[in-house]
């Protein structure tokens, strides 16, 4: 749980772009990540989608909670989120047949 309020913290201070020189690192390895609206009715509710998960899943969950809390933070200024799929939990990670890590959530709104 600390790991994961580490990431969490660390996602408020760092933010993360595209650009190689801001690039953040987990576990030392870069894992691409993508948090997108899972319904243009309700944009609360999201998916996390993270490549490279065969780098250790460890790292591939800190970086799907991270995208996930940056979609949050970004869209709706929060960094509550009530997870479906959560990044922590083995039973709820989904990994896919090309060894993306997926998880799912939503923004929880004031």
């Amino acid at each position: 749980m600390r790991f994961f309020l580490l990431v969490l913290t660390s996602t408020l201070v760092l933010g993360a772009c595209t650009d190689k020189k801001e690039r953040v690192f987990f576990d030392g390895k870069y894992y691409p990540a993508k948090a997108k609206h899972q319904s243009k009715n309700d944009r609360t509710f999201f998916t996390a989608t993270v490549r490279k998960a065969s780098q250790g899943l460890e790292g591939a969950r800190a970086a799907a909670l991270h995208a996930g809390t940056q979609y949050c933070v970004e869209n709706y200024g929060t960094s509550q989120i009530d997870w479906s799929r959560a990044p922590d939990d083995d039973q709820s990670v989904i990994v896919t047949s090309n060894g993306n890590v997926v998880v799912a959530g939503e923004c929880k709104i004031w």
